[in-house]
């Protein structure tokens, strides 16, 4: 049974170790040392405590997975802009969770009297991910080359972006 729900601190232990698979054997991430337990909960309390949207999959009671969207950048004026993030399992991949994951999350950031826009920042090559976001509506907006290098590869980064239409000055600020 799959289960997509709001994500707590007890989550952090699952959801550090998700992610040190990335920064351990892929480029989709650009960190290149494991984040400990410790430093994972405190990602995780300040995205629960400033209230941003995260979630994470259950699949049988297992965390399969996990997202959340926090802000792009620090300047005031891009306050109406978050940035994605989406990991699964790799024993958890290719089955719709990530698609549950960012529904979930996307329709969370709707609802948001406070967001506009969502952007996602993807290495490049990252087939799912770029085959995810492009299905759920995200753009290609921008791809920088060579920006970062793990492994002894350069590797490019896409940013990918969607409107949420549903916020009430879309219209009127442009």
């Amino acid at each position: 049974m799959t289960e997509i729900r709001p994500m707590t601190i007890d989550d952090a232990d699952a959801i550090a170790s998700i992610y040190a698979h990335y920064v351990t054997r892929t480029v989709v991430t650009f960190d290149i040392e494991t984040p400990t337990p410790e430093r994972m909960r405190q990602t995780v309390g300040t995205l629960i405590r400033e209230g941003h949207p995260a979630y994470v999959c259950l699949l049988d009671g297992t965390l399969a997975g996990y997202c959340y969207a926090h802000p792009w950048k620090t300047r005031p004026a891009y306050r109406h802009t978050l940035e994605t993030t989406i990991y699964l399992h790799p024993d958890y991949t290719r089955r719709g969770l990530g698609r549950k994951l960012m529904d979930c999350l996307i329709e969370d950031c709707r609802s948001r009297q406070d967001c506009h826009a969502l952007v996602a920042c993807i290495t490049v090559p990252n087939e799912a991910s770029t085959a995810l976001h492009e299905a759920l509506g995200f753009t290609c907006v921008s791809r920088f080359r060579e920006v970062g290098h793990k492994f002894g590869r350069w590797l490019d980064v896409a940013d990918y972006e969607l409107i949420l239409p549903s916020y009430p000055d879309a219209r009127q600020a442009r």
